[in-house]
């Protein structure tokens, strides 16, 4: 077997992907439709050369856009089943999606909080039913906006929704404009209640918001993390304590933490032995997939059969799953990668 056919065919779990940045052009155009929301372009052609990525003022532009046209209970639900469907294309046994819930509720969209939870557990369901995919949900702080609203909001919905597949809280946005300390107070209530902090850092922000995501957030994963390779000392500490670093490369090219996947660090954090999984992101603002993430990380670095079943393994063991459920899944996936041997 190549190891092109390897990847497309291996059980995947994927740790790092946006709700709204992972809603696909055919889907976007049915919610505008359905709504009444004036997109720039009203074909599925149209909307995928729109989507694709020039700079960073372009893809906000477009995650507002896509934020519009979410308005009730019956979007979320079709947006998470889509989320689901496309798991299954690509062997994605398990995901834990970012959604962000506060940029809903703060636009007048007559949307309330219920209707989001109502409609990503309805879409969840189904996805399960129908595709044999396992959903989980981080709710994450923009930390950008309306502070304290934003973070006392976001932590209760975590709290309040813990028994419908909410496990994490997080934090996106800029971090070099509002460092993760000033957020602790938050983690501290979520942590407390036996749930999981999952915050972005060291992406824009260097290895001071990493170490301050660790001790002031408590930190059980990082998104992104990849700029802990300017700091020796930052590195050792990941690699003694495992804390999974969620790493998107495309995504990190994008934006211009590097300048070409060539430049990228993610090789480095691999064979130093930190705990590195891979991730896609926004999926079709970055024009990317999981399943392309890896196809490409084989391209440029040379990865293995070994060094995908670790970057498997490390996803699954990252997860927010209890512990009996985690251990299924390494069960099901030994079995697989077993009978999927090059």
């Amino acid at each position: 077997m190549k190891l092109q056919t390897f990847i497309h065919h291996m059980p995947k779990v994927e740790l790092h992907i946006h709700l709204e940045g992972a809603i696909e052009p055919a889907t976007l155009l049915r919610l505008a439709e359905r709504n009444g929301v004036a997109l720039p372009a009203d074909t599925v052609e149209g909307l995928r050369a729109w989507y694709r990525f020039s700079d960073f003022e372009h893809f906000v532009q477009v995650y507002m856009a896509i934020q519009q046209c979410l308005r009730s209970a019956a979007d979320f639900s079709l947006v998470a089943y889509e989320l689901g469907a496309d798991m299954a294309r690509q062997n994605i046994r398990y995901r834990e999606a970012t959604v962000t819930p506060y940029t809903h509720l703060m636009q007048d969209k007559g949307l309330a909080a219920e209707d989001i939870i109502a409609g990503l557990e309805d879409g969840r369901l189904r996805a399960r039913r129908d595709f044999g995919v396992e959903m989980r949900w981080i709710l994450d702080i923009h930390r950008n906006l309306d502070m304290p609203a934003t973070a006392e909001v976001t932590t209760q919905l975590v709290l309040d929704w813990a028994d419908r597949g909410v496990v994490a809280l997080g934090i996106g946005g800029n971090e070099a404009t509002a460092p993760a300390a000033g957020f602790a107070p938050w983690f501290q209530r979520i942590k407390a209640a036996g749930l999981h902090s999952a915050p972005h850092a060291g992406e824009i922000a260097g290895p001071g918001s990493v170490w301050s995501a660790v001790r002031d957030l408590q930190a059980d994963r990082i998104g992104h993390g990849v700029r802990s390779i300017e700091d020796p000392h930052l590195l050792a500490y990941l690699h003694d304590h495992q804390i999974p670093l969620e790493v998107n490369p495309t995504s990190n090219v994008c934006l211009g933490v590097y300048r070409s996947l060539e430049q990228h660090p993610f090789i480095h954090l691999l064979r130093m032995g930190l705990c590195v999984t891979v991730n896609s992101d926004d999926p079709p603002l970055f024009n990317t997939t999981q399943t392309q993430e890896y196809l490409r990380l084989v391209e440029v670095f040379g990865l293995n059969e070994e060094d995908l079943r670790q970057l498997t393994f490390n996803a699954v063991r990252a997860t927010f799953l209890p512990l009996e459920e985690r251990r299924r899944m390494e069960a099901e996936f030994e079995g697989w990668f077993a009978s999927l041997s090059i």
